[in-house]
């Protein structure tokens, strides 16, 4: 039952992931007084990339072909072992929290070799620049979830997932993870999906090279992980409202908790964007330094028992 609930669960979490991206725009172009394209454009997005013929350069290896289906397959993974509706599945037991962020870091180590492979400029910029961030973010995630599995004694994600007390270190803790969110997720101020500046992009200039279903590929992949990050969020930094079990109408009062929780995030975010400008890139240090801060200090005040 657990088995085939967790199943249902990855094929909802990539249903669903490019609507997510599509109400964050949405909601982005209201702001800003604009009509803009529907919410469920990402999907058209997508369908149009499916059905093009892909182009390879013949200057490529089997790293460039199969990076694709290795970031995807990563992020879907990935997705597999993050609580939705309920904790108390046996696939939850599978991994912890730092098997989450090495799945994820094979999906961006195989990226980055994939634009250096392609031999592109904007490429190796791309590849630079992402591997310097990840540097920086990736200790802040550690640092985050640390604080809270020091009060759950785990790094399990069931056992976190399954703890409901409001303490203070949790909040600084998704504070700090919620930077590490916007890092990961490509968003503002950090980085700018929506650009066309070669020379202001890192996620986008390594993925110029490629067109078609292995650009679709990429893009259902960075929807899936965006989602990925709004659920640790929401479930296992803030756990609050997360059924039990998957008896009775908890995984129902589960779902509608977690919707809430995540359309919260999502409008957290377009009013960020809207608000703020992009940094530069060496500005984004002194932002991850804030982070890492906020995370030794939630640390600290978990240690202290609050």
């Amino acid at each position: 039952m657990g088995l085939v609930f967790v199943i249902i669960q990855i094929a909802l979490l990539i249903l669903v992931a490019p609507l997510v991206s599509g109400i964050i725009r949405k909601i982005k172009n209201n702001m800003r007084m604009r009509k803009g394209p529907s919410v469920l454009q990402p999907y058209y997005d997508l369908a149009k990339l499916f059905a093009k013929d892909r182009v390879i350069s013949k200057d490529t290896s089997w790293i460039f072909r199969i990076t694709p289906f290795v970031i995807l397959a990563s992020t879907i993974a990935a997705a597999s072992l993050v609580p939705v509706l309920a904790s108390k599945i046996s696939l939850y037991r599978m991994g912890d929290f730092l098997t989450i962020i090495f799945i994820l870091a094979l999906g961006r180590f195989f990226m980055c070799l994939a634009a250096l492979d392609a031999g592109s400029a904007f490429g190796g910029m791309g590849s630079s620049r992402e591997m310097f961030i990840s540097s920086l973010v990736e200790p802040v995630a550690l640092l985050s979830v640390f604080a809270v599995s020091m009060n759950a004694s785990s790094t399990s994600i069931a056992v976190l997932s399954g703890v409901h007390a409001v303490r203070l270190s949790s909040i600084v803790a998704a504070i700090s993870f919620f930077i590490v969110t916007i890092v990961e997720t490509s968003r503002i101020p950090v980085d700018n999906k929506e650009t066309h500046l070669e020379l202001t992009m890192i996620h986008e200039a390594m993925v110029l090279e490629y067109s078609g279903p292995s650009l679709a590929m990429i893009e259902l992949a960075a929807h899936v992980k965006q989602i990925v990050f709004f659920s640790i969020l929401a479930n296992v930094v803030l756990p609050w409202g997360m059924a039990g079990s998957l008896t009775g109408l908890q995984p129902a009062v589960g779902l509608a908790v977690y919707s809430l929780k995540i359309a919260g995030i999502s409008l957290i975010i377009a009013m960020m964007e809207i608000s703020m400008a992009k940094m530069r890139l060496f500005r984004v240090v002194d932002l991850l330094s804030f982070a890492i801060a906020l995370s030794i200090l939630a640390v600290i005040i978990s240690a202290g028992g609050m």
